[in-house]
């Protein structure tokens, strides 16, 4: 945690009877020793303050520099915290990502909330709890083991009883964490573990305000956005008098190619944008490559080539030999609430409510845009109907923030149109991987090549280039270089590392730096379309070789954990050898771990097939899933059962759509995603709790397999292999007919 952030808690905090607690492990440790790091985001956040607070009247807060975004950790967290302070999870609230008050954890991605923060807040609050315990032993005279802790109290063993809020003090070590902490024992749980109703969804669901698009502050005035037409495309004339008079217009702000109406009401902003479109004269010179020759444009670019794995034994070879190739489209977040964003600039200083994923990559982004000290901007995330990555949060933020430096005083709402989503927004790259394998005369895998071709997989914000407002701009921002991001996470190259045995392998990532369309982060990155296609290869392989599909697996694997998840997501399918499945369904199963490193997944399918149309219908899917210790099983339910149905719809029916110069997937008819008539009949998921075991990100492990396993369940159905995303009905029904 920087020292600014540190300084203005205390004064946020001071006077206030709160218990501010940290360690020092200054000089503890030899001369030559390294000291040992606190776990998670401890290390980037070491203060204790940063994470829990308790106030004189017993009410406690915990922080988090993460952003909830519907992954349910709002709750979880609540329920972490909760556990090892030993008080009610009623009793305590949580604070998210907001740079005046909670830690820098960056960006939140890559299903790492519950790894860094969840972490974090469970190791400061059992430290929390420790001094407490220390604390009342020192006034009641007591050894602290003679004492216990039970609803926010401290007892003794004579029934004297000290609430939390008696024993704070506004100086109360002020030191950092502690390396180590004493967790609770899980056969003690009482919170964690449990399947609390996440705190999220009662406003959801009833009406109430949930989400950034619902927010509505004094004297706020609505501001729609007039994007150009294309990529590249510069603004060359544009009469704005008519529109000036327009009912409710209160101001026509345009900075270069930025081009934006403000009118009191909403509707009234958006029949004035439509008029000032209307206006707007545009020079198009972009000129984007044919939909068509995609994967041959992707593959004849040029890309910085590496070996990212590689391993030989000469003494295997094969005697049989596979190759293939898959492809992934652009594909879109496809978010359900258009982007939103509010800002209010007072007395020199911005606050922006925004949907981000990062506040304070978002901060130093919008800061630089308006040439702003950091600290003089403030981004509070309030969170925004879809996400899955970096959508056009960001830049509604932007624009919000550049329209309202030319309103002072007055709050400013920026709503994004459907249209302006669809063609605006960042895209999931394009993708080509390419797999060659051979089989030895046991039918074991002996050799394996995988290359994949990919774009950058993140361009967030950290800087104002980042964001479409800045690159609008008179004085332009320009985009930063795409970079790879590196392993063992990676962006492109995600999972494209089998967790299989295999005694020769190699894996090549080609990183192209430049692609036609605007591209960042979608949920899951590389690990989509990578585990899709090894998971692809592999059904390919096995049918190869003649074996069954979950045994082959089985037979590759080492890693025990992997083969519980595969066994009891079959087990529970009713997964059986040489089964076959009723007429026109096909059954289908895949398997990964996310990133290598995160939660494992498994996913059997039941496919049907209309022979007649070629329509695909995902009839069941069951899920078996390890994320280590478990603090809210429904939370993680929900997770894998969204991811399951979100994969589904980009498996089966997503891909951007453009022409030479510009989008044409612009709505739901252009981009057509997983409609309520195309639900699956049942989903189920299986969770394995491993008491004690850290904390594995599961909010992406579900993407690639889902999609692999649909996949090999319509090979299954029709016979016939589909390679290239999104298999649709049209695909599917001209594989059958080849």
């Amino acid at each position: 945690m920087s020292a600014p952030l540190i300084l203005d808690r205390r004064r946020v905090l001071a006077g206030g009877g709160a218990l501010i607690m940290s360690f020092s492990l200054r000089g503890a440790f030899g001369q030559n020793q390294p000291a040992p790091t606190p776990p998670g985001s401890l290390k980037q956040a070491p203060f204790l303050d940063a994470w829990i607070r308790i106030d004189a009247d017993g009410g406690i807060t915990a922080f988090t520099g993460k952003a909830e975004i519907g992954q349910g950790f709002k709750t979880a967290f609540q329920q972490i915290a909760a556990e090892e302070l030993d008080v009610p999870f009623e009793a305590l609230k949580i604070v998210t990502a907001d740079t005046a008050f909670t830690a820098n954890e960056g960006y939140t991605s890559g299903s790492n909330s519950m790894k860094d923060s969840g972490t974090a807040i469970r190791n400061a609050a059992a430290q929390v709890r420790e001094l407490l315990l220390a604390e009342a032993a020192r006034r009641l005279d007591l050894p602290g083991e003679s004492l216990r802790t039970e609803k926010g109290e401290v007892i003794a063993p004579d029934g004297r009883r000290l609430r939390y809020g008696e024993l704070v003090s506004g100086d109360m070590l002020h030191v950092q964490a502690q390396p180590t902490s004493r967790l609770k024992d899980p056969a003690t749980f009482k919170v964690m573990g449990q399947p609390v109703p996440r705190v999220d969804i009662p406003a959801k669901v009833t009406g109430g305000a949930a989400y950034v698009h619902d927010m509505r502050l004094p004297g706020m005035v609505h501001a729609r956005v007039v994007r150009p037409p294309g990529y590249g495309a510069r603004l060359t004339e544009c009469d704005t008098a008519a529109v000036e008079k327009l009912p409710g217009v209160v101001k026509i702000v345009r900075d270069g190619n930025f081009l934006a109406v403000v009118a009191q009401k909403e509707f009234q902003a958006i029949k004035a944008m439509t008029a000032l479109s209307a206006a707007a004269k545009w020079q198009e010179t972009t000129k984007l490559p044919k939909q068509d020759d995609l994967p041959k444009v992707l593959t004849s670019l040029p890309s910085q080539d590496t070996t990212i794995f590689q391993q030989g034994n000469p003494s295997f070879a094969g005697t049989k030999t596979l190759e293939a190739t898959y492809t992934r489209p652009y594909q879109a977040h496809g978010s359900i609430g258009p982007s939103c964003a509010v800002a209010h600039f007072v007395d020199d200083k911005m606050t922006v409510w925004t949907h981000t994923q990062g506040v304070y990559p978002d901060r130093q982004g919008i800061a630089e845009m308006l040439r702003m000290p950091p600290a003089d901007v403030r981004c509070i995330h309030v969170e925004g109907s879809g996400c899955y990555g970096h959508n056009g949060a960001d830049d509604a933020a932007a624009d919000a923030a550049l329209i309202a430096r030319a309103m002072p005083g007055t709050p400013v709402r920026v709503q994004w149109t459907r249209e302006q989503e669809h063609a605006w927004e960042p895209y999931g790259p394009a993708m080509v991987t390419k797999l060659k394998a051979s089989l030895d005369g046991q039918g074991m895998i002996s050799d394996w090549n995988f290359e994949v071709w990919s774009n950058t997989h993140s361009m967030r914000p950290g800087g104002a280039g980042s964001m479409l407002a800045a690159q609008h701009m008179a004085q332009a921002f320009a985009p930063p270089a795409p970079r790879a991001l590196p392993l063992p996470e990676g962006g492109g190259d995600r999972n494209a590392i089998p967790i299989y045995k295999f005694p020769n392998a190699q894996v090549v990532h080609h990183f192209i730096p430049t692609m036609p369309l605007r591209i960042s982060a979608l949920r899951a990155l590389g690990a989509y379309h990578n585990v899709f296609s090894i998971e692809s290869f592999i059904d390919e392989l096995a049918a190869a070789a003649g074996a069954d599909p979950v045994e082959f697996r089985l037979k590759h694997l080492d890693d025990a954990r992997a083969r519980d998840a595969i066994t009891m997501a079959a087990q529970a399918f009713g997964w059986r050898r040489d089964q076959r499945p009723p007429p026109d369904h096909g059954f289908g199963f895949a398997f990964a771990r996310y990133k290598n490193l995160a939660a494992y997944c498994a996913v059997a399918t039941e496919v049907e097939v209309n022979r007649q149309s070629g329509r695909p219908r995902l009839v069941r899917a069951v899920a078996a899933v390890d994320s280590g210790q478990v603090v809210n099983p429904d939370g993680l339910i929900n997770q894998i059962e969204g991811a399951i149905l979100q994969s589904m719809s980009w498996t089966l029916y997503e891909s951007v759509s453009f022409d030479e110069t510009r989008i044409t997937s612009t709505d739901w008819q252009t981009y057509p995603i997983l409609r309520f008539n195309a639900v699956p009949e049942r989903v189920e998921v299986h969770v394995i709790n491993r008491p004690g075991q850290p904390f594995l990100g599961s909010g992406e492990t579900g993407q690639g397999p889902a999609a692999a396993s649909i996949a090999n369940a319509i090979a299954d159905a029709t016979g016939k292999r589909l390679r290239d995303l999104p298999l649709t009905r049209k695909r599917i029904r001209e594989a059958m007919d080849a």
